[in-house]
């Protein structure tokens, strides 16, 4: 699975776009590697821990000419370590929770935080949200007009490609 199926993949779970899915990869990709390149480790609770190594200097051989022996300079390595949760599931131990029951139970829990806020934020809330809704209606209408005029249109003929000669 490459980056391109992996926010799909999420996206279709999540219900969200796949603009908001890939923007959401990309600052957790770029956040895990300043964090390493720092220094730092980071550690995801069940699924895995990435870290920074020194990987010391060593001799090795060149693979083209075996008596040539080669220094190979010390270096700084990204490094994963699966975490027991991760090695349950792909070994076969343990089965995948469902994504859904996650993702719902998490719905419930925000709730709370909007009704706890101050009165003069509700009432600015509502403000843009009167003002929004007529723009939505305003898109919609549109989108239809345009809709039937792209329906009455009739396509164009394409012309014949022109035979040009090959060059050498």
């Amino acid at each position: 699975m490459n980056k391109a199926e992996l926010v799909n993949e999420i996206a279709k779970a999540t219900g969200q776009t796949k603009l908001d899915v890939h923007n959401t990869v990309a600052a957790v990709l770029h956040h895990l590697t300043t964090s390493m390149a720092k220094g730092d480790r980071v550690t995801l609770v069940g699924f895995g821990t990435f870290e920074r190594r020194q990987r010391q200097s060593r001799m090795g051989v060149n693979p083209q000419n075996p008596d040539q022996k080669l220094k190979i300079p010390a270096a700084k390595v990204p490094v994963f370590r699966a975490g027991q949760e991760l090695k349950s599931v792909v070994n076969g131990k343990k089965k995948l929770p469902a994504l859904a029951a996650t993702v719902t139970a998490a719905k419930p829990a925000a709730k709370p935080k909007k009704a706890a806020k101050p009165k003069a934020a509700a009432k600015a809330k509502a403000k843009t949200a009167s003002k929004a809704k007529p723009k939505k209606a305003a898109a919609k209408k549109t989108t239809a007009k345009a809709a039937k005029k792209t329906t009455a249109k009739k396509p164009a003929a394409k012309k014949p490609a022109k035979k040009t000669a090959k060059r050498r």
